[in-house]
């Protein structure tokens, strides 16, 4: 069976290819730029190039195949996320439908079951109906935050920042981008689930900010304290950096949309993954901030 995998160089994609490689499956990657699969891996793929937003590059590329893992790449930067992200569904609809693709494994995320409201989290949503009114049978994985968010936030952690506008206290999901992998992988091996289907990917435990804060504080050895901003005070600092407006209310109502959000997939042995958001910036935030501090002027 050819297994199709969408952004194989992400956090969750390239954790795909290399479980389903170890699975003795070659897989087919559709990527822009060939160039940033490591080598070893480029050399036992099927490597389509093209663009995920070209619908006609998408279904050649998954002709033949009968599973895929599909990812929406719009970036939070565009002009109109949801429209976007509405467009790019449809060209990965299509590509099932054409193709005959007959399992589908979509990285979606916690909020997309508001269906409106939820910012870019609305382009999510509109692409799981999408790929729901294709006839394959689909799961949607609704991903909790990604510890890998903190990524974008290394000036402030190596300034001992946290910044967030949302409720400090509140607590929510967060989930370690290799454990989704790990899930989609046997997802997609396993030939057994029909029909539409949705499944939280929560990591151990439901953090607060402020508990975040805490975690990074002893795992980094450094003084991480919250910095909590308003919604406007976002708009600001995005406006200021050029962000266009739609782009700019796409990313605040991602957080402003699900303040209230109870998840709806519950806590339990099926949503709960391993990796604790500790071990994860022990081995991954501490190295980087480590580098900065020993560069001339580091913090």
């Amino acid at each position: 069976m050819t297994v199709v995998v969408t952004t194989p160089t992400g956090h969750v994609g390239s954790r795909v290819v290399r479980l389903l490689l170890q699975a003795g499956v070659r897989p087919r990657v559709l990527l822009r730029d060939p160039s940033r699969l490591e080598p070893d891996v480029r050399a036992r793929v099927d490597v389509r190039t093209g663009d995920l937003t070209d619908g006609g590059y998408v279904s050649e590329a998954m002709a033949g195949a009968g599973a895929a893992f599909l990812v929406d790449p719009t970036p939070h930067t565009v002009a109109d996320p949801v429209g976007a992200s509405r467009r790019t569904g449809a060209g990965l609809a299509a590509a099932v439908r054409e193709a005959g693709v007959r399992r589908v494994v979509f990285l979606s995320s916690v909020g997309a079951e508001l269906r409106d409201g939820a910012g870019h989290l609305d382009g999510l949503a509109a692409v799981e109906e999408q790929l729901d009114a294709t006839g394959a049978d689909v799961l949607h994985l609704r991903c909790g935050y990604f510890f890998t968010n903190l990524l974008l936030a290394l000036d402030d952690l190596a300034a001992g920042r946290l910044t967030t506008s949302d409720d400090p206290d509140r607590t929510l999901p967060w989930t370690d981008p290799r454990d989704i992998g790990d899930i989609a992988a046997a997802r997609l091996l396993n030939d057994t689930w029909h029909g539409r289907t949705v499944q939280g990917v929560h990591g151990p435990e439901d953090l607060s900010w402020r508990r975040v804060a805490e975690i990074l504080t002893a795992a980094l050895g450094r003084d991480v304290r919250l910095r909590v901003v308003s919604d406007d005070d976002v708009r600001r600092t995005l406006a200021a950096a050029g962000l266009p407006p739609g782009a700019v209310e796409g990313i605040v109502g991602m957080t402003a949309g699900t303040r209230a959000l109870v998840p709806e997939q519950p806590r339990d042995v099926v949503t709960t993954t391993p990796t604790t958001l500790s071990a994860w910036a022990h081995a991954h935030l501490r190295p980087l901030l480590a580098t900065r501090r020993a560069e001339p002027g580091g913090a």
